[in-house]
Protein backbone atom coordinates (compact mmCIF):
# COMPACT_ATOMS: atom_id res chain seq x y z
CA UNK A 1 0.00 0.00 0.00
CA UNK A 2 1.09 3.66 -0.64
CA UNK A 3 0.30 5.74 2.11
CA UNK A 4 0.65 9.22 0.18
CA UNK A 5 -0.66 9.72 -3.43
CA UNK A 6 0.60 12.94 -5.04
CA UNK A 7 -1.83 14.30 -7.87
CA UNK A 8 -0.86 17.32 -10.76
CA UNK A 9 -4.00 19.16 -12.47
CA UNK A 10 -3.46 20.56 -15.64
CA UNK A 11 -5.23 23.71 -15.92
CA UNK A 12 -5.07 24.59 -19.39
CA UNK A 13 -6.66 25.91 -22.59
CA UNK A 14 -7.45 23.90 -25.26
CA UNK A 15 -5.07 23.23 -28.18
CA UNK A 16 -5.65 23.95 -31.56
CA UNK A 17 -5.84 20.03 -32.49
CA UNK A 18 -5.48 16.98 -31.02
CA UNK A 19 -1.81 16.63 -32.57
CA UNK A 20 -1.28 19.76 -30.58
CA UNK A 21 -3.18 18.67 -27.16
CA UNK A 22 -0.89 15.21 -27.32
CA UNK A 23 2.69 17.52 -27.89
CA UNK A 24 1.60 19.70 -24.64
CA UNK A 25 0.53 16.56 -22.63
CA UNK A 26 3.84 15.58 -23.31
CA UNK A 27 6.02 18.15 -21.88
CA UNK A 28 2.93 18.62 -18.77
CA UNK A 29 3.55 14.83 -18.05
CA UNK A 30 7.75 16.00 -17.72
CA UNK A 31 6.94 18.36 -15.66
CA UNK A 32 4.41 17.28 -13.29
CA UNK A 33 6.86 13.62 -12.65
CA UNK A 34 9.14 15.85 -12.23
CA UNK A 35 7.42 17.62 -9.49
CA UNK A 36 6.79 14.29 -8.05
CA UNK A 37 3.22 13.75 -9.16
CA UNK A 38 2.15 10.15 -9.34
CA UNK A 39 -0.82 10.44 -11.57
CA UNK A 40 -1.62 13.93 -13.64
CA UNK A 41 -5.37 15.02 -14.25
CA UNK A 42 -6.31 16.98 -17.57
CA UNK A 43 -9.51 18.91 -18.71
CA UNK A 44 -12.80 17.29 -19.95
CA UNK A 45 -12.17 16.75 -23.52
CA UNK A 46 -8.49 17.42 -23.00
CA UNK A 47 -7.45 15.66 -26.37
CA UNK A 48 -9.54 17.28 -29.02
CA UNK A 49 -11.78 20.41 -26.89
CA UNK A 50 -14.85 20.20 -25.94
CA UNK A 51 -17.10 23.58 -27.44
CA UNK A 52 -16.32 22.13 -31.13
CA UNK A 53 -19.37 21.13 -32.53
CA UNK A 54 -21.68 18.10 -33.18
CA UNK A 55 -19.37 17.55 -36.77
CA UNK A 56 -16.13 17.96 -35.23
CA UNK A 57 -17.07 15.71 -32.24
CA UNK A 58 -18.16 12.88 -34.44
CA UNK A 59 -14.81 13.40 -36.54
CA UNK A 60 -12.61 13.40 -33.69
CA UNK A 61 -14.16 10.27 -31.63
CA UNK A 62 -12.16 7.34 -31.28
CA UNK A 63 -12.76 4.24 -29.52
CA UNK A 64 -11.13 3.15 -26.23
CA UNK A 65 -8.37 1.45 -27.22
CA UNK A 66 -7.73 3.91 -30.40
CA UNK A 67 -4.40 6.47 -31.66
CA UNK A 68 -5.52 8.77 -29.13
CA UNK A 69 -5.26 6.35 -26.21
CA UNK A 70 -1.83 4.35 -27.33
CA UNK A 71 -0.14 7.53 -28.20
CA UNK A 72 -1.27 8.72 -24.49
CA UNK A 73 0.09 5.61 -23.12
CA UNK A 74 3.17 5.97 -24.89
CA UNK A 75 3.52 9.41 -22.76
CA UNK A 76 2.39 7.73 -19.42
CA UNK A 77 5.66 4.87 -20.17
CA UNK A 78 7.85 7.84 -21.04
CA UNK A 79 7.58 9.67 -18.12
CA UNK A 80 6.57 6.96 -15.33
CA UNK A 81 2.95 8.80 -14.69
CA UNK A 82 -0.35 7.77 -14.48
CA UNK A 83 -2.99 10.00 -16.66
CA UNK A 84 -6.26 10.98 -16.15
CA UNK A 85 -7.78 12.80 -20.17
CA UNK A 86 -11.16 12.92 -21.64
CA UNK A 87 -11.60 12.48 -25.38
CA UNK A 88 -15.02 11.93 -27.51
CA UNK A 89 -15.17 8.00 -27.96
CA UNK A 90 -17.06 6.39 -31.07
CA UNK A 91 -20.62 5.39 -30.60
CA UNK A 92 -21.76 3.05 -33.28
CA UNK A 93 -24.86 3.18 -32.26
CA UNK A 94 -25.44 7.44 -31.95
CA UNK A 95 -23.87 10.35 -30.93
CA UNK A 96 -20.35 10.05 -29.25
CA UNK A 97 -19.64 9.59 -25.78
CA UNK A 98 -18.16 12.69 -23.71
CA UNK A 99 -15.61 9.87 -21.78
CA UNK A 100 -12.54 9.76 -19.99
CA UNK A 101 -9.80 7.09 -18.81
CA UNK A 102 -6.70 6.39 -16.56
CA UNK A 103 -4.11 5.10 -18.52
CA UNK A 104 -0.72 3.87 -15.59
CA UNK A 105 2.62 4.29 -16.08
CA UNK A 106 3.28 0.88 -17.93
CA UNK A 107 0.40 1.78 -20.41
CA UNK A 108 -2.10 0.07 -19.39
CA UNK A 109 -5.72 1.31 -18.96
CA UNK A 110 -6.84 1.60 -15.29
CA UNK A 111 -10.13 2.67 -15.77
CA UNK A 112 -12.73 4.13 -18.03
CA UNK A 113 -16.13 5.94 -17.83
CA UNK A 114 -18.71 7.92 -19.93
CA UNK A 115 -20.23 10.90 -18.82
CA UNK A 116 -23.85 10.07 -17.70
CA UNK A 117 -25.33 14.28 -17.32
CA UNK A 118 -25.34 16.23 -19.69
CA UNK A 119 -24.86 19.77 -19.06
CA UNK A 120 -27.27 21.81 -22.07
CA UNK A 121 -27.67 22.47 -25.21
CA UNK A 122 -24.07 21.78 -26.08
CA UNK A 123 -23.35 18.46 -24.64
CA UNK A 124 -26.83 17.14 -25.68
CA UNK A 125 -26.04 18.06 -29.36
CA UNK A 126 -22.41 17.03 -29.18
CA UNK A 127 -22.62 13.23 -27.16
CA UNK A 128 -24.55 10.58 -26.04
CA UNK A 129 -25.10 10.20 -22.29
CA UNK A 130 -23.32 7.05 -20.41
CA UNK A 131 -25.73 4.38 -19.09
CA UNK A 132 -23.32 3.12 -16.71
CA UNK A 133 -22.65 4.63 -13.05
CA UNK A 134 -18.68 4.75 -12.43
CA UNK A 135 -17.03 1.88 -10.63
CA UNK A 136 -14.37 2.61 -8.35
CA UNK A 137 -10.84 1.25 -9.32
CA UNK A 138 -7.76 0.17 -7.66
CA UNK A 139 -4.15 1.34 -8.01
CA UNK A 140 -1.16 1.49 -5.37
CA UNK A 141 -3.46 1.02 -2.40
CA UNK A 142 -5.96 3.66 -3.27
CA UNK A 143 -9.46 3.27 -4.00
CA UNK A 144 -10.17 5.84 -6.95
CA UNK A 145 -13.74 7.25 -9.33
CA UNK A 146 -14.09 8.96 -12.51
CA UNK A 147 -16.82 11.66 -13.19
CA UNK A 148 -16.79 14.09 -16.04
CA UNK A 149 -17.52 17.70 -14.70
CA UNK A 150 -21.12 18.25 -14.39
CA UNK A 151 -21.74 14.67 -12.87
CA UNK A 152 -19.69 16.11 -9.15
CA UNK A 153 -22.72 18.19 -8.78
CA UNK A 154 -25.34 15.32 -8.03
CA UNK A 155 -24.99 14.10 -4.44
CA UNK A 156 -25.66 10.99 -5.52
CA UNK A 157 -22.52 10.30 -7.98
CA UNK A 158 -19.81 10.66 -5.23
CA UNK A 159 -21.95 9.27 -2.60
CA UNK A 160 -22.11 5.88 -4.93
CA UNK A 161 -18.90 6.11 -5.39
CA UNK A 162 -18.20 6.32 -1.48
CA UNK A 163 -20.30 2.97 -0.83
CA UNK A 164 -17.78 1.70 -2.75
CA UNK A 165 -15.02 2.41 -1.15
CA UNK A 166 -13.42 5.40 -2.77
CA UNK A 167 -10.71 7.34 -0.91
CA UNK A 168 -10.87 10.21 -3.69
CA UNK A 169 -12.82 11.39 -6.89
CA UNK A 170 -10.78 12.43 -9.88
CA UNK A 171 -12.84 15.04 -12.02
CA UNK A 172 -11.68 16.36 -15.47
CA UNK A 173 -14.00 19.27 -16.39
CA UNK A 174 -15.06 21.95 -18.71
CA UNK A 175 -17.01 24.35 -16.33
CA UNK A 176 -17.51 27.77 -17.42
CA UNK A 177 -16.99 31.30 -16.07
CA UNK A 178 -20.51 32.63 -14.17
CA UNK A 179 -21.01 29.01 -12.57
CA UNK A 180 -18.08 29.43 -9.52
CA UNK A 181 -20.13 27.80 -7.27
CA UNK A 182 -19.24 24.47 -7.79
CA UNK A 183 -15.31 24.87 -7.30
CA UNK A 184 -16.23 27.17 -3.99
CA UNK A 185 -19.11 25.26 -2.60
CA UNK A 186 -19.85 21.64 -4.22
CA UNK A 187 -16.62 20.49 -4.17
CA UNK A 188 -15.88 20.70 -1.22
CA UNK A 189 -18.85 19.52 -0.03
CA UNK A 190 -18.93 16.29 -1.73
CA UNK A 191 -15.70 15.97 -0.28
CA UNK A 192 -16.96 17.07 3.32
CA UNK A 193 -20.12 15.02 3.15
CA UNK A 194 -18.91 11.95 1.93
CA UNK A 195 -15.35 11.92 3.59
CA UNK A 196 -13.17 11.53 0.05
CA UNK A 197 -10.64 13.35 -1.63
CA UNK A 198 -12.29 15.01 -4.69
CA UNK A 199 -9.70 16.31 -7.21
CA UNK A 200 -11.76 18.64 -10.11
CA UNK A 201 -9.22 19.74 -12.52
CA UNK A 202 -10.38 22.52 -14.96
CA UNK A 203 -10.04 24.40 -18.40
CA UNK A 204 -8.98 27.96 -18.62
CA UNK A 205 -9.25 30.22 -21.07
CA UNK A 206 -11.74 30.13 -24.14
CA UNK A 207 -13.12 28.46 -27.09
CA UNK A 208 -15.19 30.88 -29.39
CA UNK A 209 -17.54 32.58 -27.53
CA UNK A 210 -17.09 29.82 -24.53
CA UNK A 211 -15.18 31.07 -21.71
CA UNK A 212 -13.63 28.34 -19.13
CA UNK A 213 -13.28 29.70 -15.42
CA UNK A 214 -10.16 27.87 -14.20
CA UNK A 215 -10.26 27.84 -10.31
CA UNK A 216 -9.14 23.61 -10.72
CA UNK A 217 -9.57 22.75 -6.71
CA UNK A 218 -8.33 19.47 -4.28
CA UNK A 219 -10.63 19.26 -1.27
CA UNK A 220 -9.92 17.49 1.45
CA UNK A 221 -12.15 14.98 3.42
CA UNK A 222 -13.26 17.65 5.14
CA UNK A 223 -14.15 20.28 3.15
CA UNK A 224 -10.60 21.82 3.14
CA UNK A 225 -8.95 23.65 0.46
CA UNK A 226 -5.32 21.82 -0.06
CA UNK A 227 -4.90 23.19 -3.45
CA UNK A 228 -6.36 25.81 -5.62
CA UNK A 229 -5.77 27.66 -8.82
CA UNK A 230 -6.85 31.54 -9.99
CA UNK A 231 -8.08 31.44 -13.57
CA UNK A 232 -4.41 31.41 -15.44
CA UNK A 233 -2.45 27.77 -16.87
CA UNK A 234 -0.99 25.94 -14.60
CA UNK A 235 -0.45 23.00 -12.85
CA UNK A 236 -0.97 22.81 -9.13
CA UNK A 237 0.93 19.86 -7.43
CA UNK A 238 -0.82 18.52 -4.34
CA UNK A 239 -0.46 15.07 -1.82
CA UNK A 240 -3.33 13.25 -0.75
CA UNK A 241 -2.18 11.07 2.54
CA UNK A 242 -4.10 8.36 3.66
CA UNK A 243 -3.70 9.57 7.57
CA UNK A 244 -5.76 12.31 6.70
CA UNK A 245 -8.88 10.74 5.38
CA UNK A 246 -8.44 7.80 8.85
CA UNK A 247 -8.68 11.21 10.53
CA UNK A 248 -11.37 12.70 9.10
CA UNK A 249 -13.82 9.43 8.70
CA UNK A 250 -13.43 9.57 12.71
CA UNK A 251 -16.70 10.61 12.00
CA UNK A 252 -18.37 9.92 8.85
CA UNK A 253 -22.19 10.42 8.33
CA UNK A 254 -21.97 7.42 6.40
CA UNK A 255 -22.82 5.51 9.59
CA UNK A 256 -25.76 7.42 10.57
CA UNK A 257 -27.56 7.58 7.00
CA UNK A 258 -31.53 6.69 7.96
CA UNK A 259 -31.75 4.26 4.49
CA UNK A 260 -35.03 2.88 6.42
CA UNK A 261 -36.62 6.24 5.87
CA UNK A 262 -35.20 7.11 2.66
CA UNK A 263 -33.30 3.94 0.47
CA UNK A 264 -29.97 2.35 0.46
CA UNK A 265 -27.73 4.44 -2.46
CA UNK A 266 -26.55 1.99 -5.07
CA UNK A 267 -24.44 2.43 -7.29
Amino acid sequence: MQDTLTLALWQTPYADSPADALQRLDATAAQARAQGADLLITPEMALTGYAIGPERVAALAQPCDGPLARAVAAVTQRHGIAIVYGYPEHNPYGKPFNAAQVIGPDGTRLAHYRKTHLFGDMDRAQFSAGEAASQVFNWRGWRLGLLICYDVEFPETVRGLTLQGADAVLVPTANMIGFDEVQNLLVPARACENRVFVAYANACGSEGAVHYGGLSTVAGARGTTLARADREPCLRVVTLEHAALSQARQHTYLNDRRTDLYGPLTS
